[in-house]
């Protein structure tokens, strides 16, 4: 059965879902809408202090998914994925300079015996724009590590950052419109009208439109990541990540 929903995604979704009904069941605020209405009204040392949470977890090799969701949560949408999306690049970028530099020994430890990562060198090495856009849309290996590891290519730094910008784009806004989910739906719960099942419809199909899209795009990039590098056959659990292809 093909897969629809990476596990991240489901995570994602299931963190979104149990925030929307903590919401209604218990006092949330203690544990996320008092630092997201901190950062939010900070102002820009909020934005400040967001983006360099961002680039220390993404350099300790630590998931951003959460916080990703809580800038959705703060912001919103449209200003949540335009903190975000530098804040990512920016963290991206930090670990493929320590990867090429002084982590180059520990990174090259963790995956010079990986067939994957021979693969994607000699393809990084043809093309490395293309390559790591098509790495960041369906990504062979997890998002933290394959910053590192692609320190260890020859692509150039301009070609990584803006092909990762571009790349990690429909991600990010799946995962702040999650986020963003959470206060909506908080608000028309808690709300003093009646609220139309129009409205309860509206948020669903946002959400469903949203993932679509995203899935979509991913499995597109997985079928082109897979004509364009000669990934051997996924090694199964004892592998850093496995390619998974339509």
């Amino acid at each position: 059965m093909k897969r629809l929903l990476s596990p991240k995604v489901l995570l994602a979704l299931l963190v979104v879902a149990g925030l929307i009904f903590a919401s209604s069941k218990i006092p949330i605020a203690r544990y996320i809408e008092k630092p997201a209405e901190w950062i939010r009204d900070a102002g820009a040392l909020g934005v400040v202090v967001y983006g360099l949470a961002y680039v220390l977890l993404t350099v300790l090799l630590i998931p951003g998914s959460v916080v990703t969701l809580l800038a959705g949560y703060a912001y919103g949408v449209v200003k949540g994925t335009m903190i975000v999306s530098p804040a990512s690049v920016a963290a991206a970028t930090a670990a493929f300079v320590l990867g090429r530099t002084v982590a180059r020994r520990w990174v090259a430890a963790r995956v010079e015996k990986n067939p994957r990562f021979a693969a994607i060198d000699r393809a990084v090495g043809r093309s490395g724009f293309k390559i790591v856009a098509l790495l960041r849309l369906s990504p062979v290996f997890p998002f933290t590590l394959l910053n590192y590891a692609l320190g260890l290519t020859r692509v150039r730094l301009r070609d990584y950052v803006l092909a990762s910008f571009l790349g990690m784009l429909p991600g990010t806004v799946m995962y702040v419109y999650l986020g963003s989910l959470v206060t909506s739906a908080a608000a028309l719960a808690g709300g003093s009208r009646e609220k139309t099942p129009a409205e309860f419809a509206l948020y669903g199909l946002g959400l469903l439109a949203t993932i679509g899209v995203t899935v979509y795009v991913t499995r597109l990039a997985r079928r082109a990541l897979r004509d364009a590098v000669d990934l051997p056959a996924a090694p199964g659990p004892s592998g850093i990540a496995e390619v998974k292809t339509s």
